[in-house]
C-alpha cells in the first residue's frame, strides 16, 4: 500500500459486534480501537504481521475486560486503591472527540480522538474526597505512616484519598472541617491545645481493625485538638485547661464570616 492514503472508519466487528475504528496508515500499517474500553487490539505492520497480544480466549462481550492489546488502566492500577482491578476506563464505552486538537506535523496524519465520558454512576465510585480541613496549610506536621517524618502541608486544604495519619503543629485556633457531600461546615475552636490529629484508616487499615467497619471509613474522619508533640509538667498547686469547641452550620459558610450556633460543646478538660 506504500503511496496510498490515510484513512479512518468507524465499523462494527463481525465477530464480536462491537464498535470500531480502524485506522490505516498511507504505507500499509493498520490500527483497530474498539470504543469499549478504548483499547487499541490489533496493530499490524507494513507486511501484515500483527504486533499486539491477544488472548485467543479473550472475551469480547461487556462487562469482562478484554485480554490483550493495549489497555488503560485508570483510574488506578492493580488493586492499589478502592476501585476495581485496573479501574473502571477499560470497561467503559468511549467516544470520538469530534473537535480534537491538532496532531504533531512530524508524525502521520492518520489518528483518532477518543473521550470517556463520566456517568453518574461512575462520580459515586471515584476514590475522592467529599471532605476538605482548612486552616492547617503551610503547617509542620508529623507523619506517623512515615515513622514520624516531619513534613510541611504543601496543599491549599487537606484532603483524603488515601490513609491519613498525621499530627499538625502549633496550628491555629480555628480549624474548619467541610463536608461537601452533607452540605455542612463543622468549626473546631481550641485553646491550651496547640495541635492537631487527623486521622483515616482508608480501606487496607479499616479491614484490619476488628471493631471498624470495612466501609465505614468512607463516613468518618477523625480531627482534634491535642498536646501532642510537648508533654505538659505541672508542679504542685499548678494546673492545666485545655478547651476544644465544635459548631456545625450549612456549608454555605465560610471560614470567618460569624461565630454559628454552636450545638456541641466538650467541656473544660
Amino acid at each position: 500500500m506504500a503511496g496510498g492514503v490515510s484513512s479512518v472508519e468507524v465499523v462494527k466487528d463481525g465477530a464480536t459486534g462491537l464498535e470500531k475504528l480502524v485506522l490505516r496508515e498511507a504505507h500499509g500499517c493498520s490500527v483497530q480501537v474498539f470504543l469499549y474500553g478504548g483499547q487499541v487490539i490489533f496493530w499490524e505492520n507494513e507486511y501484515r504481521e500483527q504486533l499486539l497480544f491477544v488472548s485467543r480466549k479473550a472475551y469480547f462481550k461487556p462487562p469482562k475486560a478484554i485480554r490483550g492489546g493495549i489497555q488503560i488502566c485508570f483510574p488506578q492500577f492493580g488493586n492499589h486503591g478502592v476501585l476495581e482491578q485496573h479501574g473502571f476506563a477499560r470497561n467503559r464505552l468511549w467516544s470520538v472527540d469530534e473537535t480534537p486538537p491538532p496532531f504533531p506535523a512530524t508524525t502521520s496524519n492518520c489518528h483518532i480522538d477518543l473521550i470517556l465520558k463520566q456517568s453518574p454512576e461512575d462520580l459515586k465510585i471515584w476514590p475522592h474526597s467529599e471532605v476538605r480541613v482548612e486552616g492547617l496549610e503551610t503547617l509542620y506536621y508529623i507523619d506517623n505512616l512515615q515513622c514520624g517524618k516531619r513534613c510541611t502541608e504543601q496543599g491549599d486544604a487537606v484532603v483524603f484519598e488515601s490513609e491519613a495519619e498525621k499530627v499538625y503543629l502549633s496550628a491555629p485556633p480555628k480549624i474548619v472541617i467541610i463536608d461537601h457531600d452533607k452540605k455542612r461546615t463543622f468549626e473546631l475552636r481550641k485553646e491550651g491545645l496547640p495541635d492537631v490529629v487527623v486521622w483515616n484508616p482508608w480501606d487496607r487499615k479499616a479491614k484490619t481493625i476488628l471493631d471498624f467497619g470495612e466501609e465505614e471509613y468512607k463516613c468518618m474522619l477523625c480531627v482534634g485538638a491535642a498536646n501532642a508533640e510537648k508533654p505538659i509538667t505541672l508542679r504542685p498547686g499548678e494546673e492545666w485547661q485545655g478547651r476544644q469547641e465544635i459548631s456545625v452550620v450549612p456549608s454555605s459558610y465560610s471560614s470567618g464570616q460569624w461565630d454559628p450556633e454552636i450545638i456541641h460543646r466538650i467541656q473544660d478538660i
